[in-house]
């Protein structure tokens, strides 16, 4: 995720943090600091950094949940609304999606009772006399009922979805519990209108969210139906490895193109020279430079007869600009790019469905 910073590995997952959620805490430690001094910021940041400790914990436990059936998490960011752990790809079956979804609250719940076991208890508002076992509780209680709202993309609605995925078709259950979080997110953004403004936020976010999630759903269903052939570029430039950067900024300008594949000497596929290695290449001012010198290597190629879901899942998996169509012979005769299948998409859907007698 873009404008993140890393800050530790743990059991190979990488934690970044989000310049923003650094904006945040500078800017409650000023909102402390000015009704109370420095003591009440300490104390006030203090309780912000639990609480997305406990963020950290719950994300950890989606982490592992997916772990177990073979899905791998790659990096987990912290934002100032909560935390998203990146998984490589989205469970297949509905009882995965289930668990996993399931598995950020119960570790909610798990720390709540653990601390209500020690004598906390549930105290909302907390206030400055709150003790901290109390306000830890508090917080995860929260969390565990916040998260538990069947609205995408929290917890609750990937739980509905997966209930729902039992009975109907993955992408019909998706449009429901999406609908149901665009319903929570016009709710929140009510409620933010005349009571806590930071509702508008939440609403903008539960929206979006739930958005993208019809969005993602419909375009595996479509991609169940075509093969790669169907979706990819056929109409492209390539770059060999020596070709210089110029070359390369000259190819950028007269085409469409952001993404360009690299061949090597053989023909074969070497690598993908992005946009953006590109330009961050050209801010070296180096003549040197080739585009071999910077390209991304260890690109994943698919075939013209790759069905097009296994293609999306690589996209999905390899998190790469654009995806190398190879034919029967090697050869590389098209690409696979997100803003192809995007199109392919749209153009399934407006296309009026056949009836089947």
């Amino acid at each position: 995720m873009s404008w993140s910073l890393p800050i530790i590995r743990i059991a190979g997952i990488q934690l970044r943090i989000h310049i923003t959620f650094l904006l945040l805490i500078g800017w409650l430690a000023f909102g402390y600091y000015a009704q109370g001094g420095s003591a009440a910021a300490v104390a006030g940041v203090l309780v912000i950094l639990l609480l997305f400790g406990c963020v950290v914990l719950h994300e950890f436990g989606h982490a592992f949940a997916a772990k177990a059936f073979g899905i791998n998490t790659p990096d987990i960011t912290l934002l100032p609304i909560g935390g998203v752990a990146r998984l490589e790809r989205m469970p297949e079956e509905p009882v995965q999606e289930l668990i996993i979804a399931a598995a950020g609250p119960a570790v909610n719940l798990i720390i709540a009772f653990c601390l209500f076991l020690t004598g906390g208890s549930f105290v909302y508002p907390p206030t400055a006399a709150t003790s901290l076992n109390d306000v830890l509780l508090t917080i995860n209680v929260v969390l565990l009922l916040f998260n538990l709202l069947p609205a995408f993309p929290m917890d609750g609605g990937r739980v509905l979805r997966a209930l729902l995925a039992t009975r109907l078709s993955y992408a019909r259950a998706t449009q429901i519990a999406a609908s149901i979080g665009q319903g929570c997110a016009f709710v929140f953004g009510f409620l933010g209108l005349f009571s806590n403004p930071f509702l508008l936020f939440i609403a903008l976010f539960v929206y979006i969210g739930a958005s993208q999630e019809a969005a993602l759903a419909q375009m595996r269903d479509v991609s169940r139906r075509f093969p790669v052939s169907s979706a990819m570029v056929r109409e492209f430039r390539s770059l060999p490895e020596s070709a210089t950067l110029e070359e390369a900024v000259d190819a950028l300008l007269a085409t469409s193109q952001h993404d360009f594949p690299v061949l090597g000497e053989a023909g074969n596929v070497a690598g993908i020279l992005t946009r953006h290695d590109l330009i961050a290449a050209l801010r070296k001012n180096d003549p040197t430079i080739r585009v071999g010198d910077v390209m991304r290597r260890d690109i994943p190629t698919v075939t013209t007869g790759t069905r097009f879901e296994e293609a999306f899942r690589i996209m999905q998996e390899c998190n790469c600009p654009a995806v190398p169509v190879l034919d029967s012979m090697k050869r590389l005769v098209g690409l696979l790019t997100p803003e192809n299948v995007s199109e392919l998409m749209m153009v399934q859907s407006a296309l009026p469905r056949r009836r089947v007698a």
